[in-house]
Formats: structure tokens, C-alpha cells, sequence
């Protein structure tokens, strides 16, 4: 349950310039994130998450890695940035209702993904769960995905995991245009 404000006081406006440019670039002219407020007030945490951040192109196809910071961020019960991501990318990443539903009730078996998603999901859970994959669980990834995709996967699960537990730490209040877990 989102509480109507976060532990720690976002940033108000006037934003300093630097951090209004900031905003505006990752932003796209909305307004900013509770969270990217919440870190903006603080230089350095503010710093290194940017630095971490990975929603620039890379070797995962947007709909690959929405399944995979989905599906992290509910398994880490992080309502917040799952419902950010899902109002905002599940329709460019072409993820139907049943897809968003079995990122959070759902699993590898769910029958509405693909070979290679079922392998994705899997490595998810097992990151999840063990930090780790037994060979079998790496085989299975590697067979749909190549070096450079396996890295991103590990990068994307271990980054949202981070921002689960900034979010859920913090308390965040949901997003108002934000999508919400399945009931």
C-alpha cells in the first residue's frame, strides 16, 4: 500500500536548471517520477542511479526487456515501477493483457509466451530467487539468447531490483497514470 508521501521529501520546483534539463531529457516533456524526484534531491544517489539506468537501445528488443523489468519488479512486489512500465511501454513492446497479467501471476509456463520468452521469464525467477542459474537454466537461456543479451538480462534484473527496493523502501505513492497489479 502506497502511503501519499515517500519517506524521504522529493525535490520541488523551481528545479535547478541542471536537474530540469535532466528531467526533461528523460522525461519527454512529462512531468517527472516521484522516484526521479526523490533521487534528484540527493547529488550523488541521484548520480550513480543515472548511471545505472538502462533504458537506452540495447541488444534486448523492447518488448524482451519490458518482460524482464516487468516481471522483476513484481516479483519484488514493486508495484510502482511495474505500473510505470507497463503504462508506458507494455503497448509500443506489444504485451497483451494476458502477458501483463502472467508477469505478476503468472510464470514460465504461462501459456501465453513464447519459447524464448519462457526461457527469459525462467532466468528472471532464477535470478530472483537463487542470484544465479544452474547450468541447465543458462543452456535454456542460451539457446534464444546470445552473450550480449544474457549481460543485459542480468544488468536489466539486477537494476530494477534496485529500484523495487527504492521504491518500496521509500514508500512511493503509485503513479496517478500508472497501470496497477491484476487483482
Amino acid at each position: 500500500m502506497s502511503s501519499p508521501m515517500p519517506r524521504i521529501a522529493p525535490l520541488d520546483q523551481p528545479y535547478p536548471p541542471e536537474v530540469q534539463a535532466q528531467f526533461d531529457r528523460i522525461m519527454r516533456g512529462a512531468p517527472p517520477l516521484m522516484l526521479f524526484r526523490v533521487m534528484a534531491g540527493h547529488r550523488r544517489a541521484w548520480d550513480k542511479f543515472r548511471a545505472g539506468g538502462l533504458l537506452d537501445p540495447g541488444p534486448l528488443s523492447l518488448r524482451q526487456r519490458e518482460i524482464v523489468i516487468d516481471r522483476t519488479c513484481a516479483l519484488n512486489r514493486c508495484e510502482y515501477e511495474w505500473g510505470v512500465h507497463v503504462a508506458v511501454f507494455a503497448g509500443a513492446a506489444k504485451l497483451g493483457e494476458d502477458e501483463i497479467r502472467a508477469t505478476v501471476a503468472g510464470d514460465a509456463n504461462s501459456a501465453c509466451w513464447s519459447p524464448a520468452e519462457q526461457a527469459l521469464v525462467a532466468a528472471v525467477d532464477a535470478l530472483h530467487i537463487h542470484a544465479t542459474f544452474t547450468d541447465a537454466e543458462f543452456a535454456a537461456l542460451s539457446a534464444h539468447y546470445d552473450e550480449a543479451q544474457i549481460l543485459e538480462i542480468m544488468l536489466l534484473c539486477g537494476f530494477y531490483r534496485t529500484v523495487s527496493y527504492l521504491a518500496n523502501g521509500l514508500k512511493l505513492p503509485l503513479e496517478e497514470k500508472a497501470a496497477r497489479f491484476p487483482r
